[in-house]
């Protein structure tokens, strides 16, 4: 078992509405008058009401070269990764005293949207008191679904390890990422749909003296589940370009949630000896409006239940890994009462799903 012991955020600081980006693309993007007619209101169907970026608005005006780009990354991604792993070690909302870096013994670090070597857990290492000998265990490409998968790796890890303790952290500046030229409508479904945010989770083994210093309900992960699609490497993703980062983003994906997402959920709880209305809450990685409908619509979950995965949506956007964490953030400062139980679920590219059961004791 391994237990959720405390959550930071790193929150950007360039705040925009979904109407100031609407407005932003519409001068960005050479479409005609029926182009913008037809594509447009993918922004005011999305559910979204602001985002937060790691640049001000007018860096999207101009062309940028992969290298600035990922330069640039480079450098927010450790500024903003430090403020939430400061964030999660002093959170006074769940822990009775603040955990020391040297405490930490593996660093989980997930992220998508820039490339590093040696990888920004390295870089972390040298900014705080950790420990040379800690572990480290950098995962890339693994898009919406990284912070489950990461959350997966700490536990099958801490299983081994009971009287560990992990850090994972989840960065992505989906933003730093934009293509400026690139006019096919997953791009501009991107544009209307990621937003920038980082994460950071402390995981305790059953024996580690760190569970002690919590002082809410915390939730414990005591099973998990992975499944990837064959042959459907299509539906989400990137295409690197000279310029970065390109989108491949399907219309099909609330398709894929009816069908593969459903199967998997359906054989987990099987597993699990659960059924859906036995769930106290699906902390589910919102992927945008059409992704929680068809979750809803898959085992007629109630509203409820999706809260603030609908919650996050609208005030951050899909910020693809961390997008979880910050779902879970709210699920952990809210009452769950002791012993019920839930689902952590993330889809990502592969065609992958992530599944995690939670106790909360």
């Amino acid at each position: 078992m391994a237990s959720i012991c405390s959550i930071g955020l790193g929150v950007p600081k360039y705040n925009l509405s979904q109407n100031k980006i609407k407005g932003l693309v519409e001068n960005i993007f050479t479409y005609s008058t029926r182009e913008i007619n037809r594509l447009l209101p993918v922004f005011d169907n999305a559910n979204i009401k602001q985002r937060q970026f790691v640049v001000d608005q007018e860096w999207f005006t101009k062309s940028h070269s992969f290298e600035e780009k990922n330069d640039l990354y480079k450098k927010l991604a450790v500024s903003y990764s430090l403020e939430a792993i400061d964030n999660c070690l002093k959170n006074k909302d769940y822990l009775n005293e603040e955990i020391p870096y040297e405490a930490i013994d593996m660093i989980v670090f997930v992220s998508s949207t820039g490339i590093a070597t040696p990888s920004i857990d390295v870089h972390l290492m040298n900014e705080r008191s950790f420990r040379p000998d800690i572990s480290r265990m950098p995962l890339w490409g693994l898009g919406c679904a990284g912070g489950a998968i990461g959350l997966s790796r700490a536990y099958d890890w801490l299983s081994s390890h009971p009287d560990k303790t992990v850090l994972v952290v989840c960065c992505e500046l989906c933003s730093l990422t934009f293509q400026k030229d690139d006019r096919k409508k997953s791009n501009l479904v991107g544009t209307a749909l990621f937003g920038d945010g980082v994460g950071a989770l402390l995981l305790a083994g059953e024996k580690s003296p760190y569970i002690h210093k919590t002082r809410t309900t915390i939730p414990t992960i005591v099973k998990t589940s992975s499944y990837t699609q064959k042959d459907s490497m299509s539906i989400m993703g990137w295409k690197i370009t000279n310029l970065g980062f390109e989108v491949v983003f399907s219309k099909s994906i609330p398709a894929q949630v009816r069908t593969i997402w459903k199967d998997h959920v359906t054989s987990f709880l099987k597993r699990t000896n659960k059924t859906p209305e036995q769930l106290h809450s699906f902390i589910a990685h919102p992927g945008g409006k059409k992704v929680l409908d068809a979750m809803e619509e898959s085992f007629a979950i109630p509203e409820e239940k999706l809260k603030y995965s609908n919650e996050v949506l609208a005030n951050h956007g899909n910020m693809s890994s961390p997008t979880v964490i910050y779902v879970l953030d709210k699920w952990m400062k809210g009452y769950v009462p002791r012993n019920e139980k839930s689902i952590i679920s993330a889809l990502g590219p592969g065609f992958s799903s992530e599944l995690l059961m939670l106790d909360w004791n």
